[in-house]
């Protein structure tokens, strides 16, 4: 499987982010297996400060594994060789 690196250019909720350079057409990153609340609530913005806290303004290796019917790139994201999927999972997104 192909594995991208790419810059976080945005975190909009805390299941998806946006990267500067398209991979497949697409701009827009859903993390894999993990479920976040929706970003306009009290625990949906600290699942999207979470996911900050990992990978803002940072260089992600992406691997995508599907394309969800919104045409975002379904993903298992890596920061400093760390699964971010993983670990937004261990904290119960």
């Amino acid at each position: 499987m192909k594995s991208y690196r790419r810059q976080v250019e945005s975190i909009p909720d805390g299941d998806t982010f946006e990267i500067y350079r398209r991979i497949q057409g697409s701009n827009k990153i859903r993390l894999a297996n993990v479920d976040a609340p929706a970003g306009n609530t009290r625990s949906g913005k600290k699942a999207t400060n979470t996911l900050k806290g990992m990978i803002e303004d940072r260089t992600v290796t992406i691997r995508p594994v599907a394309r969800d019917r919104y045409g975002r790139i379904v993903a298992e994201v890596f920061a400093d060789r760390k699964n971010v999927n993983r670990r937004m999972r261990e904290k119960g997104y």
